[in-house]
C-alpha cells in the first residue's frame, strides 16, 4: 500500500491540504503502508522555495512524517515535478507516436474514446461512472512543452507506484482523464478516494473570507500541534463513541479512509479554540511550564532570567486553567517579568476611589509587617482588611489587581501578589496610593 500527498508550493499550507495529507498519512500508518510527499511545482512562476519550506515545516509540526519524497529522498530523485519535464515530454511523445494523442496548435492533446464509460469504486462515494461522451479531448503537453496537471500528476503516480490516491473531491471530475491516461500507458489502476471539501460555518467553501486558512496562521495564534492534529482528524472522520479528544496512537489505530463521511466538513475555529483550551488544561504541569516558557521567550525575543522563572513557576498552574491559546500567556504574566511595568490608565481611573485608596494603604502596611509572605497569609490579610475598613470586595480587590498587574484582567489576585513577591508588591502599591 502506498499513498501520497502532492501539494503545490504556490502558497502557504492550507488547512484543507493539511487535512488531506493527514488522512493519507493515517491510512498508511494504520496499514503499515508507505506515505510519500512530492511537490507539484509545474507552475514555475507562482511556485517558491518559501512556500515549499512552509509546507514541509508545517507537515512536520503536525507530526506527519514520510517514508519517501521531498526532503527525505528515495529512488526517484528530488520528487519535484519541475525537474521531471523531460519525463513528461517523453510520455506525451510516446502517446503521440502510438496514435493515442495528437498535435493541436503546438500542444499535444489526448484522444478520448467516444464510446463506453470509466467506472471505478470510490472509497467515500461508492460506485462512480463517467460516460466518455461527456469527456472532451484534453491537453497533456502545452505548446511551451510544459505538462498539464493531468499528465504530470498521472505520470508521477504511475512512476512512484501509488496504489491509493486520496485527494479532494474538487479533482473528482478529472479522475476519468487520469484513468484514461493510466490505461493508455498500460499501468495498474490505483484505488481512489475523493475527500469532501472543507466549508466554513456559513456553509460556503472555506476561503479567506472566513479568516485565516493556513496552518502557519493557527500556529501563530498559539494553537498546539496536538489540538490541530486532533481537530483536523474530526473534519470528516470520527473514531466513534462520540470521542472528540484523542491522541495520535488512537487515531492511527482507529482510522479507515472508507469511514470518511461523504458530506462536507465544517471548519469551525471556535471549536478548534475550545479543543486547544482543553489540551492546555490537561497538559502535564511540567510539560506546560516548558511550553509556556518557550512561548514567552519567543514573544519577548529573549531568554528569561532565573528570578522571572521562579515567579512564573508560582503562577503558571493558575494561568494554565485560564488560557485558550499559547498567545494568551504573555499578556497574562507580563507583570511578573522584568519588562517596563505599565498601568492601564483608563482601568485605573475606573477603580480608583477614596475607599480603594484607604484599602490599598491598609493592605500595604500589613504586607510590610508580614514576615511570612505566603499565599494563605496574603488572602487572610486582604479579606480581614475589607471587613476592618468596611470596604466592598469589588472595590478593594479590583484596585489591588490593577495596582499589582496593571490591568483588570489577570491571573487570580492572591496568586498574582504571591508570585510577584513582597518587595515588588509593596513598591507597586506605593506607586498607586494617593493617586486620586
Amino acid at each position: 500500500m502506498k499513498l501520497r500527498i502532492a501539494p503545490s508550493p504556490t502558497g502557504k499550507l492550507h488547512i484543507g491540504n493539511a487535512r488531506t495529507a493527514l488522512f493519507n498519512w493515517l491510512y498508511a500508518k494504520a496499514n503499515n503502508g508507505t506515505f510519500l510527499v512530492r511537490i507539484d511545482d509545474t507552475d514555475t512562476e507562482r511556485s517558491s522555495e518559501e512556500f515549499k519550506n512552509d509546507i514541509i515545516q508545517n507537515f512536520k509540526w503536525l507530526g506527519i512524517d514520510w517514508n519517501e519524497g521531498i526532503d527525505v529522498g528515495g529512488p526517484h530523485g528530488d520528487y519535484r515535478q519541475s525537474l521531471r519535464f523531460d519525463r513528461y515530454k517523453e510520455v506525451a511523445d510516446q502517446l503521440l507516436s502510438e496514435g493515442k494523442a495528437y498535435e493541436d496548435d503546438g500542444a499535444i492533446r489526448f484522444k478520448v474514446p467516444k464510446d463506453g464509460s470509466i467506472d471505478f469504486k470510490d472509497y467515500v462515494r461508492g460506485d462512480m461512472s463517467f460516460n466518455l461522451s461527456d469527456v472532451e479531448d484534453f491537453v497533456i503537453l502545452r505548446s511551451d512543452k510544459s505538462p498539464t496537471y493531468h499528465l504530470a500528476s498521472t505520470v508521477d503516480d504511475i512512476d512512484y507506484g501509488i496504489t491509493i490516491i486520496a485527494r479532494g473531491e474538487d479533482i473528482l471530475s478529472s479522475t476519468p482523464k487520469h484513468i484514461l491516461l493510466m490505461k493508455a500507458l498500460n499501468s495498474d489502476i490505483p484505488d481512489f478516494c475523493h475527500l469532501p471539501l472543507l466549508f466554513g460555518p456559513d456553509g460556503k467553501k472555506l476561503s479567506k473570507r472566513h479568516g485565516d486558512t493556513s496552518v502557519e496562521a493557527f500556529r501563530d495564534k498559539g494553537i498546539l500541534k496536538e489540538a490541530m492534529f486532533n481537530y483536523l482528524c474530526l473534519l470528516g472522520w470520527s473514531p466513534g463513541n462520540d470521542l472528540e479528544k484523542f491522541d495520535y496512537k488512537l487515531a492511527i489505530d482507529k482510522f479507515d479512509l472508507k469511514n470518511t463521511l461523504p458530506n462536507s466538513a465544517i471548519f469551525d475555529e471556535k471549536k478548534l479554540l475550545w479543543l486547544n483550551g482543553l489540551y492546555i488544561r490537561t497538559t502535564n504541569k511540567e510539560d506546560f511550564e516548558t511550553t509556556a516558557v518557550n512561548q514567552i521567550e519567543k514573544d519577548l525575543n529573549r531568554s528569561l532570567f532565573d528570578d522571572e522563572l521562579n515567579r512564573l513557576s508560582k503562577i503558571l498552574p493558575s494561568v494554565q486553567e485560564r488560557v485558550e491559546t499559547l498567545n494568551d500567556l504573555t499578556p497574562q504574566v507580563v507583570f511578573l517579568l522584568d519588562e517596563p511595568f505599565v498601568i492601564n490608565s483608563e482601568e485605573w481611573d475606573s477603580v480608583n476611589s477614596e475607599d480603594s485608596q484607604i484599602y490599598l494603604q491598609g493592605i500595604r502596611q500589613k504586607f510590610k509587617d508580614l514576615t511570612d509572605f505566603t499565599l494563605e497569609n496574603i488572602e487572610v490579610i486582604m479579606r480581614e482588611t475589607l471587613q476592618e475598613l468596611d470596604v466592598k470586595t469589588k472595590i478593594g480587590f479590583q484596585a489591588t489587581r490593577v495596582a499589582i498587574t496593571g490591568t483588570k484582567i489577570s491571573p487570580p489576585l492572591f496568586e498574582s501578589i504571591y508570585s510577584l513577591g513582597k518587595e515588588a508588591s509593596l513598591a507597586r502599591l506605593a506607586e498607586t496610593i494617593e493617586k486620586l
